[in-house]
C-alpha cells in the first residue's frame, strides 16, 4: 500500500548527483528525511556497496519504511530523530564522516494522505500537523493560544500570506466563541475572510495558512537552519549533498548555506588565496533544478520541487 502511494520526487536526478561519491565499498549515505523510504530504497539498490543511515521524526514512517527496507538487512540503519540531530546520530553510530546526504523536505505522502493527521486542507481532520505526534503543540493549540500579533507574524513569515491580518482577526473572533479543533472550520473561515481577488489566484486559499502552521508546529525552518550546515560539516572531502525543497523559504536557506560554502572569502587583492579563505564546497547545480514536465504530469506533488546539490572539496580550517 505504502509503496504504490509514494512516488519519490526527482529520484533519478538525486541518485545521479550523489553517485560519484557512493561508488566505494563502505560509503555511508544519510537520508535525512526517510518518509516512506522511496529514496532510501533506491539508494540501497543503486549503490549495493553503500551503507544507509536514515532519519525520521515520525514513528509510523519508521515502522513502514522498516518493513520496506528489511530485505537490505544491516545495510540500513533507521533512527528516530529530527534531522538537525544528525551530528549526534553519527556520533552514536561511530561514523565520523559520510559520503552522501539527501534531504527531501516535502511533507511525506503518508502524512498528507492520512486523514487524521490534519496536514491537508482538502479534507476535514483534527488540526494536529505534528510530524512526531508524541511531542510538542498541535496546530489547534497554536491557533487557539497564540497572541494575534504572533499569529500574523507566522502567517506572513512562513506562509507568505498577504492577508494575514484579515485571517487572524477572523481566527481570534471565532476562537473566543469556540476553540478550533478541525481543519474544515479553518478552511471555511479563511474562504470567508479573504477578499474575492485573493481567492482567484494560487489554488486553495487555505494553502498558505496551513503551510505556515505546519512550519511553526514542527519548527521546520529553525531545524533546517541547523541541519543543512551540520550535514555539510558531516561530509567527507569528495562527499556530496542533495536537497529537495518545496517552498521558497526552504530553498533560499539551502541556497545561502551552499553559496557561503562555495565562496572565496579572501580579502580582495591578495595575490594568492590562503587555504582558510578558499571555498569548501563546489556547487553541482546551476541555481535550483526543476522537475521535468513529464514528472509533474505523473506526480503532481513534484511540481513545486527545487533541487540543489554541492560537493565538499576541502576540509574546514579553524
Amino acid at each position: 500500500m505504502s509503496q504504490s502511494r509514494h512516488v519519490p520526487v526527482m529520484l533519478q536526478r538525486c541518485l545521479d548527483l550523489l553517485a560519484p561519491a557512493l561508488q566505494e565499498p563502505g560509503a555511508v549515505v544519510v537520508d535525512c528525511t526517510l518518509g516512506l523510504g522511496g529514496h532510501s530504497e533506491a539508494l540501497l539498490e543503486r549503490f549495493p556497496e553503500a551503507r544507509l543511515v536514515a532519519l525520521d521524526r515520525d514513528k509510523e514512517a519508521l515502522r513502514l519504511s522498516g518493513e520496506r527496507l528489511a530485505p537490505h538487512g544491516e545495510r540500513a540503519t533507521l533512527v528516530h530523530a529530527v534531522y538537525d540531530e544528525l551530528p549526534d546520530v553519527l556520533d552514536r553510530l561511530g561514523v565520523p564522516r559520510v559520503q552522501g546526504v539527501l534531504f527531501d523536505l516535502g511533507v511525506s505522502s503518508m502524512q498528507l494522505d492520512e486523514a487524521d493527521r490534519g496536514f491537508a486542507y482538502a479534507q476535514d481532520a483534527p488540526l494536529d500537523m505534528r510530524m512526531d505526534q508524541s511531542t510538542g503543540m498541535s496546530a489547534a493549540e497554536v491557533l487557539n493560544t497564540y497572541p494575534p500579533g504572533e499569529l500574523v507574524r507566522i502567517l506572513r513569515a512562513y506562509g507568505e500570506e498577504k492577508q494575514a491580518k484579515r485571517i487572524v482577526s477572523a481566527v481570534v473572533r471565532e476562537r473566543e466563541k469556540e476553540p478550533f479543533t478541525n481543519s474544515a472550520r479553518l478552511v471555511e473561515l479563511i474562504r470567508a475572510a479573504l477578499p474575492q481577488a485573493a481567492k482567484r489566484t494560487g489554488g486553495n486559499p487555505a494553502k498558505r495558512t496551513f503551510q505556515a502552521l505546519r512550519i511553526e508546529v514542527n519548527g521546520e525552518l529553525s531545524v533546517l537552519e541547523r541541519a543543512i550546515p551540520a550535514a555539510v560539516e558531516a561530509l567527507a572531502v569528495g562527499g556530496r549533498i542533495a536537497v529537495l525543497s518545496y517552498q521558497s523559504l526552504e530553498d533560499r536557506l539551502v541556497k545561502q548555506v551552499f553559496a557561503a560554502g562555495a565562496a572565496n572569502t579572501a580579502p580582495p587583492g591578495l595575490p594568492v588565496v590562503p587555504e582558510r579563505y578558499a571555498p569548501r564546497l563546489k556547487l553541482l547545480t546551476r541555481g535550483a533544478e526543476l522537475p521535468t514536465e513529464e514528472e509533474i504530469a505523473e506526480n503532481r506533488r513534484a511540481a513545486p520541487a527545487r533541487l540543489r546539490g554541492a560537493e565538499r572539496i576541502r576540509e574546514s580550517l579553524g
